[in-house]
Order: C-alpha cells, then structure tokens, then sequence
C-alpha cells in the first residue's frame, strides 16, 4: 500500500479542503467538501466533545448526506465557523432541498484552544467569518502544521497542528485522513520519535524510526482543559452510514497508536468518516475491514506529520517539533 499522489486526503477524488486562520487569535478553522454529497457517520470516543449535528448521523436519522464537515478551534465558540460554512453552501445552491429552500447540512466538531497565547479578546465572534473564508479556500492542494483548525492546536510538549495523509489499498480504494491535533497527550517518546513511527511511510515525518525505549512511569499530559483531537477519514468507497460509522470507530485505533494518552476525560476526541461513493464495494466484509485498517494507519501518520509541520509563531507557548 502507497500513499495517494498528495499523500493528502484529497487524493480521495473530489474532496476539497479548506483553511483559513487568525495567527494574532491563534485559531482557525478547516473545512472538507466534496463534488457530490457525502455519506458520513461519526464516532466520540473522548470524555469531553464540542459538536454540532452529529446526532444526523445516526443510521436511522431522516438525512443520510452531509454537504460538508468543519473542524474548527475556539471551543464552543468556533461552532460557529459551521454557520459560515453553510451561509456560503446555500449561497452556491448546496444543500437538503425542502420545497424551495436548500438547508446545507454541516455537522462539525471543536478543539480547545482558547488560553493558548492568542489574543481571545473579540467583541463579535470571529468564528463564523473564518469558516467562510475557509470555504472560500477549498482546493485540491492545502498546507499542513501551523494552518487552519490547527493553528493554535498544542500537545503535551509540542506545538499540534493540522495532519493529513492518504493510502491507497490493492483493490483501487483511496483512503484520506484529516486531522486538527490538540491532544492532553504528547505525538513524541523524548521530543524527537514518534509514537507513530511503526507507520511512518518514506520518511514522511522525519524517518527518524522507533524510540530505542519507552517511558515506564505515567505518561506525561497537560492536565487541563485544553484539548481535544478532531479528525475525517473519507473513502470513494461506496459506504452506508452505519459502514462510515463503523470505519470512524476503527480509525481511532489510528489515534491511540499516535497519541498517548488519548481518548481521556479532558478530550473530546471525535473522528467523521466520509464516504464519496465512488467505487462499489467488491467484496463487502473484507473492504470494509480493510478501509477500516487504513483509515486507522492514514490517521496515525496524519497525527504525526501535524506536529512535524508546525511553525513557531509570535507569542507560542509551546516550542515546535523543529525546536527540540
């Protein structure tokens, strides 16, 4: 298995990504779209989640597609970069026809970044107008670290920030992963090896390989509020929403393997799971475990390329994966 020419989750054809960012707020917003609307299911595993419309995914719910997914910081301010969103899809005619009207559906997840340094002091939320702007900048071709919802994303030690990565399988399916990295836990065994590195493909975040040794003792975290990983994982698989569901639970394992701790009290650690339609599924009991697998594998390596690409900026609080 390689990764997609990008190695981004819009080697998934169709899927466009967004981002726009205030480095002054020190937050930002992302958003995914697509050509056609996609079939999405959702997966929390985190004690403490931000969201917006996720109750639509359930299988049994009246709306089986999404228009687009934002991933946003701000805390429960930056749902409504969602808002944003679905002004400019409704503007271009996307979104649930009813009579007349189109109601885009855009359900959305946030990260804490809220005491990161940034100038928080707004008098009108800049939340909405950021995810405008991020639609605004959908694109097959987008930067990764210090950008979008991960601009003032931090781990335990390190800066975070916004990974993507991608792998195609045997059978022709791609499989994309996006990621907003805020975790309580570090991506990093002793600032430089990272837990990811098993999955690391061509050196793609420093080839550095595995740690020698791990830590035996407690893990070390921020033990705040501050937190909370969000990501996507797409197909052009053809999937049900119970199937995206499913794929969405199995590409958590992607985020233990990457962070550690993960999924803890203090994070609301979610993963969307979009499905674009594409190609059929050829046998459905073996692809589905399989995308279910790489999904996983893309998000563990979408982890840690967030944290190598980030950037100092002005007023950090953390040093970058660079620094150490």
């Amino acid at each position: 298995m390689r990764p997609g020419p990008r190695n981004l989750i819009t080697d998934v054809q169709g899927v466009l990504v967004g981002n726009a960012q205030d480095d002054v707020l020190k937050s930002g917003t992302t958003v995914i779209t697509c050509d056609r609307a996609m079939t999405c299911g959702v997966n929390v595993m985190g004690g403490a989640p931000g969201t917006r419309e996720t109750d639509l995914l359930s299988a049994d719910k009246t709306v089986q597609h999404v228009d687009a997914l934002v991933l946003s910081g701000g805390s429960a301010f930056g749902l409504d970069a969602a808002s944003g969103v679905a002004d400019g899809l409704r503007v271009q005619g996307h979104g649930y026809a009813v009579g007349d009207q189109v109601v885009p559906i855009v359900p959305s997840a946030i990260l804490f970044d809220l005491i990161n340094g940034g100038d928080k002091n707004w008098t009108h939320n800049p939340y909405n107008a950021l995810g405008r702007a991020a639609l605004d900048d959908v694109s097959t071709e987008f930067d990764l670290g210090s950008t979008g919802a991960g601009t003032g994303a931090t781990t335990a030690s390190l800066k975070g920030g916004l990974g993507s990565a991608s792998i195609v399988l045997p059978g022709g399916y791609t499989v994309g992963a996006l990621v907003a990295v805020n975790a309580l836990g570090d991506a990093t065994v002793d600032g430089k090896h990272f837990w990811a590195a098993p999955w690391e493909i061509d050196g793609e975040f420093g080839g550095l390989g595995p740690a020698s040794s791990f830590p035996k003792g407690l893990p070390p975290t921020k033990l705040s509020a501050q937190n909370t990983t969000i990501a996507i994982v797409a197909t052009d698989a053809l999937l049900t929403q119970a199937q995206c569901t499913r794929m969405a639970a199995a590409a958590h394992d992607g985020m233990a393997r990457a962070l550690v701790p993960s999924h803890t009290p203090m994070d609301g650690d979610l993963v969307f799971a979009a499905s674009t339609g594409a190609k059929p599924l050829a046998d459905p009991i073996a692809d589905t475990l399989y995308l279910g697998h790489a999904a996983a594998t893309c998000l563990a390596r979408a982890i840690a390329r967030g944290v190598y690409h980030a950037t100092a900026k002005e007023g950090d609080v953390l040093p970058v994966y660079g620094q150490v």
